[in-house]
């Protein structure tokens, strides 16, 4: 008889459950992130350490005993490379999300897909289409209604505003990087590896910053604990398991709904409240994302 623990990690026991309903559990658990870093007196790079350390100590015992990890070396490289990546794209989105408010870090991280159309196009001389420009257009201008154009001319912008944007562009070269990996490798033995670089290389960056690793009360291991466990490692098995039998366009506009799962939370959790220019410049930037994923649809 398996397991719990073998269950929940391979996913065993959402196979009788709703995409759809996975997908939101998903979606919930990752919106918990930026509201676990707000309420954690720890600075972003240890707080990053450790949601990845959480999560992989968590996944390892079942992958040590039921996977085959052995890995091709050119593979092993990409999932090395590919955790480094990540892992600056999570210390940037912790700063983001400490010197700013939690939705609009939020918010302007989501600005990945823009990137990854322009990285595409630069790198792969892949045209994204018509679409994809005029949602850039769209994005661009909610952006300049959220920041206001004064502040963009004179870049007279938050920290957080920026380190958000950095994390957008980390994840758009994560998502280049991994593409194609995982039709080689299981999901679950390139995540034991991608995390396990990304968890080594946070732990050095850590103490060459001399950032404090050991000392914090029981309430701050509590949080790290479910960073790791809740918004790590279930919010996206959950995600990945509706990835499996969703189609990926609908996922990736579905996920948009995590800025507006953030913004609830962080006005219910931290009292975090939004002005009317930043809720329309939100507005306008979550429509122009979610238009560079439309597709044309075909002549009967």
């Amino acid at each position: 008889m398996q397991s719990a623990y073998h269950s929940y990690v391979c996913g065993a026991n959402f196979i009788d459950m709703n995409p759809k309903t996975s997908l939101a559990i998903g979606i919930i658990c990752i919106a918990f992130s930026p509201i676990f870093i707000k309420l954690m007196p720890l600075a972003a790079i240890p707080a990053a350490f450790y949601r990845l350390l959480f999560a992989w100590l968590f996944l390892a015992p079942y992958c040590l005993l039921a996977k085959n990890l052995r890995i091709g070396k050119k593979d092993l490289l990409i999932a090395t490379v590919a955790g480094l990546v990540f892992a600056l794209d999570i210390a940037s989105w912790n700063m983001a999300i400490q010197q700013s408010t939690a939705t609009i870090a939020t918010l302007i991280a989501n600005l990945t897909p823009l990137w990854v159309g322009l990285l595409t196009l630069v790198l792969y001389k892949k045209q994204p289409g018509a679409s994809f420009w005029l949602g850039a257009l769209i994005a661009l201008c909610g952006m300049v209604v959220l920041l206001g154009l004064g502040n963009l001319l004179s870049l007279r912008l938050n920290p957080g505003i920026l380190f958000a944007a950095m994390s957008s562009v980390f994840y758009a070269i994560y998502i280049l990087t991994t593409r194609g990996i995982l039709q080689r490798v299981d999901t679950l033995v390139f995540m034991f590896y991608n995390m396990l670089a990304a968890a080594l290389f946070l732990g050095l960056l850590s103490l060459g910053s001399h950032a404090a690793l050991t000392g914090f009360s029981a309430r701050t291991w509590l949080l790290l604990i479910g960073l790791g466990l809740l918004c790590q490692l279930l919010g996206w098995i959950t995600i990945n398991y509706a990835i499996r039998h969703i189609d990926s366009t609908q996922v990736s506009i579905a996920l948009l709904s995590q800025t507006v799962a953030t913004g609830l939370l962080a006005w219910w959790i931290l009292g975090e409240a939004v002005n009317i220019r930043e809720i329309l410049g939100g507005m306008l930037v979550l429509a122009g994302i979610g238009f560079t994923f439309l597709k044309r649809c075909p002549r009967g």
